[in-house]
């Protein structure tokens, strides 16, 4: 059954890069097409878009506030690293966000759901631009093809703790140096300390290779160290990859609690 799903989930993707790469491809310069550079070039769109490559940077410089506008649940299963999530509806939400931004309307909104079908961002950046908001932009690419384009995936602890209970086909890697990890890790997990595979030491993680969808969840001491793992496999076949924010402490106890 979770092989099936992975299968509708790559298909999805597929799909989605196969329709921004026609909208990406329609607008080239001579220089050709560049996926990175595609959004869905909406008509008579209340609020901008951003691109991946403009997505990519609002994240690295903290440059706006960005928003998932999608479930609670969702949200902890997956996230853009650094998003928030605002567990309010309607005209509650406007209340969260002005919270939020504390009270600048003019601070920068970027908005993001599960793609292009998907009216959440839509729905609610313009209910922000009504409410006052000056900067309130989506990428509207969302999820689906923010994974599919290698970017790296923040998981909450309950995310990690349905798939460490629930997937057993998952793969989980701790980054931590040999003598931490001897004092315990996650049953199963795999070990890859960092400066291992930076340096060279660690030519190859032994991760399966006979299905590249499978859940990969990276957790270390910080959620520093775990991203950049996770920076380093999004050039790597496996576009299922996700990294925990937090330390290995917090995740055990999280995993633990009934």
């Amino acid at each position: 059954m979770i092989h099936s799903a992975s299968s509708k989930v790559s298909l999805a993707a597929a799909s989605l890069l196969l329709f921004v790469g026609m909208q990406s491809l329609s607008s080239a310069q001579a220089a050709g097409p560049d996926i990175l550079l595609a959004t869905l070039a909406e008509k008579d769109a209340a609020t901008p878009e951003v691109n991946t490559v403009q997505m990519r940077e609002i994240l690295a410089e903290k440059s706006a506030l960005v928003l998932d506008t999608r479930s609670r649940p969702e949200f902890d299963a997956g996230h853009l690293p650094g998003a928030l999530h605002l567990d309010a509806q309607g005209a509650q939400y406007v209340e969260a966000v002005i919270q939020a931004a504390r009270g600048d309307k003019a601070r920068a909104l970027v908005l993001y759901c599960n793609g292009p079908y998907c009216q959440a961002s839509r729905r609610l950046a313009e209910q922000l631009s009504k409410a006052g908001f000056a900067n309130v932009r989506r990428y509207q690419l969302g999820m689906p093809v923010w994974r599919a384009l290698g970017g790296p995936t923040q998981v909450e602890a309950s995310g990690v703790g349905r798939i460490f209970g629930k997937d057993r086909t998952a793969v989980f890697i701790d980054v931590r140096a040999q003598a931490e990890v001897s004092k315990g890790t996650l049953e199963g997990a795999l070990n890859a300390p960092l400066e291992d595979v930076i340096s060279g030491k660690l030519a190859k993680i032994d991760l399966p290779e006979d299905d590249f969808n499978r859940r990969i969840v990276i957790f270390g001491a910080s959620g520093d160290q775990a991203l950049k793992l996770a920076q380093i496999l999004s050039k790597r076949p496996w576009h299922n990859v996700m990294f925990f924010g937090g330390g290995y402490s917090e995740l055990k106890t999280a995993i633990a609690a009934p």
